[in-house]
């Protein structure tokens, strides 16, 4: 994860944002003959910012603008990114109708808010289009029957960096946004992309998924399972993000799996398991040391020591099974946060080469 840089951060605009005003630009030049340059859009929230376009043309009756996305200081893989919008009329009462054009996925899998073959354009920034639309045929007395394709140079390429493969957006990137704000470093879209992980696995009646902490719990749960890549849900430092949505969208059976650091912290509460909101609590190890017998100066080592592996390698040179009684409290942390009794639970703990070094199990076999 990118390190989240010091003082105050810059907002940006999200994919959505970039595409309506495209889309502005676009419909009134076809309108008028004339693009707007800066052109303005209303946000959800009221904002009303100006874009400048980077690619416009019109020829007969279709019209096309660009914007290069800015994501602000957030390390978001679209930084940059140039969105496209070309507009043409279509039959009157159709109203408006959205195309993916190149570097815009679509939807191929059940579980998302979009139907199965619905260009990747999410539901909020197909209101804000619609709007423009809406208020641009209202100024210049068309009727609004145009069909909108969405672009975005080398978006094919960018979404292979994303969620979108493993959550079935084939082709390219998805469009969106919900405010049409980008807020550095807010981690939202990360818990978007596990809340939608999880959607997927469901609408596809998967019986069995894996949380992991990285890729190396990843692997280790696929080759161990044998699981689809839709059951693999990449929950990162989010054990809360996932947990608290799957208390109210349930699977059968969840595996809890990453590396022994990150799951102690689990095992002592946190939901948050980024190394700046939470640290390894020593003397949690040291008592979990102390009730499996180990000796008092293991203990005091214990207490004192830098890190989680260290603990665990002396933990290990005495022959007592410290990983499995973390998976244990992990395990219990995370039974009493989804507070649901239909999800079955375990807890698996991978060294850095992928192999188990404890477990807490949830079911028989």
């Amino acid at each position: 994860m990118t390190r989240k840089p010091e003082g105050d951060l810059r907002r940006g605009w999200t994919t959505g944002a970039c595409a309506t005003a495209a889309t502005k630009a676009a419909y009134t030049a076809l309108l008028t003959g004339q693009f707007p340059d800066p052109v303005s859009i209303t946000l959800p929230k009221g904002e009303q910012p100006a874009f400048a376009l980077a690619r416009e043309r019109l020829e007969g009756d279709q019209a096309s603008a660009a914007i290069v996305k800015d994501a602000g200081d957030d390390p978001d893989v679209t930084h940059l990114a140039l969105v496209g919008a070309t507009l043409r009329r279509s039959p009157a009462g159709q109203g408006v109708v959205f195309k993916a054009g190149p570097g815009v996925g679509t939807v191929t899998k059940p579980g998302l808010p979009l139907a199965v073959g619905e260009p990747a354009i999410n539901p909020v920034p197909r209101q804000m289009m619609t709007a423009v639309v809406q208020e641009v045929a209202a100024a210049h007395g068309d009727a609004g029957d145009v069909e909108i394709e969405i672009s975005v140079d080398n978006g094919a390429a960018l979404a292979e960096k994303t969620w979108n493969p493993r959550l079935g957006i084939l082709g390219g990137l998805s469009i969106l946004g919900t405010t049409g704000v980008v807020i550095p470093f807010s981690c939202s879209a990360w818990i978007h992309s596990i809340h939608r992980g999880i959607d997927v696995a469901r609408a596809n009646g998967l019986t069995h998924a894996a949380a992991c902490t990285g890729s190396t719990s990843e692997a280790a749960m696929q080759k161990l399972y044998g699981l689809p890549e839709i059951a693999l849900l990449d929950m990162g430092d989010f054990a809360g993000g996932l947990l608290k949505y799957l208390r109210k969208h349930p699977l059968p059976r969840l595996t809890v799996a990453g590396g022994f650091g990150k799951l102690c912290k689990l095992a002592a509460g946190h939901l948050d398991l980024h190394s700046g909101r939470s640290q390894v609590d020593f003397d949690l190890l040291a008592a979990v040391l102390r009730d499996l017998g180990a000796a008092p100066d293991i203990v005091r080592e214990a207490r004192r020591a830098n890190t989680a592996k260290q603990v665990l390698e002396m933990a290990a040179s005495a022959g007592l099974p410290l990983a499995d009684a973390i998976a244990e409290k992990a395990r219990t942390v995370a039974l009493a946060t989804l507070d649901n009794p239909e999800i079955a639970v375990e807890v698996m703990i991978f060294d850095r080469q992928g192999q188990e070094a404890g477990r807490a199990r949830g079911w028989e076999g």
